[in-house]
């Protein structure tokens, strides 16, 4: 019995082992995972694309060998907003979550934790775009319908609070001011919600940028960390 009780603890003792020697691992820094990202941008605003990672190889290599992707970007769910294209990437080089109004919620949370702690993914952006439909309708204050109210209620403080900052700005000059302010209410609300996140930035291991997606030009305007970061990385509570 002593003999087949160790024999069971050596083969979990084996594959955990083996679960964590086959953890993917980071291949570029936050940095560098940034850097290659505005390669890909000014690539795709030039129309000069590469389409890298694209092609049969790079598919089976995936199906094989499991997605190690280098970025996370939570963006929008516009249909003028196709987020592997914008960074002119390929199969299996981000790891993608699509909202309207690139909000954060609690699932939206476990999906970029997901990516950040078992897929390897050391930085996340979080991309509001120009002409975000999402905002410019809170903005306008009309009534909607469905689970459009709930989905759109982490955007009305941010423009609320746009809107007594800015008295005398209208139209897309305002709509601008908002949709920056909602991207910096997204990541706000991430950190917020997830402990996990809030230590992996502290602890230098992951990146988290905000960014602006004109999308008639195609550019990509990066607004870098968090004004308040520090602040937020230090807050506690939220999902455990």
């Amino acid at each position: 019995m002593k003999r087949v009780s160790f024999i069971a603890a050596l083969i979990l003792a084996l594959c955990a082992a083996m679960a964590l020697a086959s953890a993917p691992k980071p291949t570029l820094t936050p940095d560098q995972a940034l850097e290659r990202l505005q390669r890909g941008n000014e690539r795709f605003s030039a129309a000069k694309l590469i389409h890298p990672n694209q092609d049969p190889f790079r598919r089976t290599m995936t199906a094989k060998e499991g997605q190690k992707p280098f970025a996370t970007i939570l963006g929008c769910a516009d249909s003028r907003v196709p987020l592997e294209l914008v960074f002119d990437t390929g199969v299996g080089d981000l790891f993608v979550v699509r909202v309207a109004g690139n909000v954060t919620y609690f699932d939206g949370a476990g999906t970029i934790e997901y990516g950040a702690d078992h897929l390897g993914s050391n930085l996340l952006v979080v991309l509001g775009h120009t002409k975000c439909g999402a905002v410019n309708a809170v903005l306008g204050g009309g009534e909607a319908h469905g689970n459009i109210p709930a989905l759109v209620a982490n955007i009305v403080p941010p423009v609320t609070r746009v809107k007594a900052e800015n008295p005398g700005l209208t139209g897309e000059a305002l709509a601008n001011k908002a949709i920056e302010a909602n991207t910096w209410q997204s990541i706000e609300d991430l950190f917020k919600q997830s402990p996990m996140m809030r230590d992996m930035v502290k602890a230098g291991n992951v990146k988290v940028v905000g960014a602006i997606y004109d999308i008639e030009s195609g550019k990509v305007n990066w607004l870098g960390e968090h004004p308040k970061q520090a602040e937020l990385v230090a807050l506690t509570g939220g999902a455990k």
